[in-house]
């Protein structure tokens, strides 16, 4: 018990339902694209139509991430995330019978969106960021975005199974039914240790309204080009989820490849988010962004350098995977250091906007690059150039806690 008389949650039982939501938080979104061609196929719409509600979906994802973080900065995380996983839940379950692109743009994308921004990983590092003493939150970092990967390990592969054996419609029901697991793990992450409230991290902060705290992170440049660098990893991210199983069904490759090739994405995640939640507490943070960007960068154009095979699928999947989700950890370690934990769901989800902007338009502009051009190469080597982008605007960060004068002499 602690001295308001509640029940305290063990770290360890935080991080577990923390990294079970955000497993299966992920696991649907990161299915999406397995569902892209027999969606068009049976109602006969064009990619551009399908990545439109994608798009959607990852922008309002990033619109509704920072209005979630608030109400669970200020009400509590719990039920947060139950609204969330209501409105998940039934986007995934109504886009099985979206026959018209309205529908699809309203489940798919409205209603998925809305519930990611509630019901996701960005959530719960701002809840690890307040509950969990400093000694665990760099690995846990790590840890609940890698649970996100093997979200993305496990539900592609069943994902395929089902479609495969029961129809797409009831894959996306299963699914559906499996985002209701979130509510119940949610309850876990609702009482906070008396531990956590005087976590070491200074913050001082707890005078601070929203709006001074809002003014206060978008004057600092730091948090503005940390903001900027992590659109490009939506761009990316959105790009590869959605459209990367049709772009190997086009080239030739069986359906299993593209399945798989997000699979080994989601595997190698978990080991490059952990290593880099590992990494954030000991090497700079801004180099470790640089590194992973540029690396992201060199990864990509060798693959379309070589000739798509199952082979260099895989490895692409691998090598991209390492790298995948990795800037989290470092991105959401920046954000807690520079501003303290009061307010970091809030903030880390205005960081997280900019990178479902990068996914609207990476999504958007491939499916409509498609049906202009047939290909998709301009958005390959648009992921390139802005890889070496965010390496070089990731460089000028001040890795250190925002100066507070008034609030420190208060």
């Amino acid at each position: 018990m602690d001295a308001s008389g509640k029940r305290r949650i063990g770290p360890e039982w935080v991080v577990f339902a923390g990294c079970a939501i955000a497993l299966i938080g992920f696991g649907p979104r990161a299915s999406s694209g397995l569902f892209q061609l027999p969606m068009i196929q049976a109602h006969g719409w064009g990619r551009d139509t399908f990545g439109l509600a994608i798009a959607i979906q990852n922008l309002l994802w990033g619109l509704g991430s920072p209005f979630a973080g608030a109400m669970a900065d200020r009400y509590g995380i719990t039920r947060v995330l139950w609204i969330g996983a209501l409105l998940y839940a039934a986007g995934v379950a109504l886009m099985a019978y979206a026959a018209t692109p309205g529908l699809l743009y309203l489940s798919a994308g409205v209603l998925i969106g809305f519930g990611l921004s509630a019901a996701s990983f960005n959530l719960i590092l701002g809840a690890f960021g307040k509950l969990l003493p400093e000694s665990w939150r760099p690995l846990a970092f790590g840890a609940g975005t890698a649970a996100g990967s093997f979200g993305q390990f496990f539900y592609p592969p069943i994902g395929n199974i089902l479609i495969e054996n029961f129809g797409w419609q009831q894959a996306l029901l299963v699914f559906a039914a499996s985002v209701l697991v979130i509510m119940p793990l949610a309850v876990l992450l609702g009482t906070r240790p008396a531990a956590a409230a005087a976590a070491s991290v200074p913050d001082t902060r707890h005078g601070q309204s929203i709006p001074q705290a809002l003014g206060e992170a978008f004057r600092h440049p730091s948090f503005v080009f940390l903001t900027l660098g992590f659109f490009t990893c939506g761009f990316q991210l959105a790009f590869v989820t959605v459209h990367l199983p049709a772009y190997l069904k086009d080239a030739g490759l069986a359906s299993w490849v593209g399945g798989w090739t997000l699979a080994v994405i989601g595997l190698a995640n978990a080991v490059g988010s952990l290593s880099a939640g590992w990494l954030s507490g000991r090497v700079s943070k801004r180099w470790l962004l640089a590194g992973i960007y540029f690396a992201r960068g060199i990864v990509i154009a060798v693959f379309m350098l070589l000739p798509p095979t199952p082979t260099t699928c895989i490895l692409f999947g691998l090598f991209m995977g390492l790298l995948w989700l990795s800037t989290v950890p470092p991105t959401s370690g920046l954000v807690m250091l520079m501003f303290g934990t009061r307010y970091m769901a809030m903030l880390y989800g205005f960081v997280f906007l900019s990178h479902q902007i990068g996914g609207f338009l990476g999504v958007w502009l491939a499916g409509v690059l498609y049906e202009a051009r047939g290909s998709y190469d301009l958005v390959w080597w648009a992921s390139v150039a802005l890889s070496f982008a965010s390496a070089l605007i990731n460089l000028p960060i001040r890795e250190q806690p925002v100066a507070r004068p008034a609030l420190a002499g208060a």
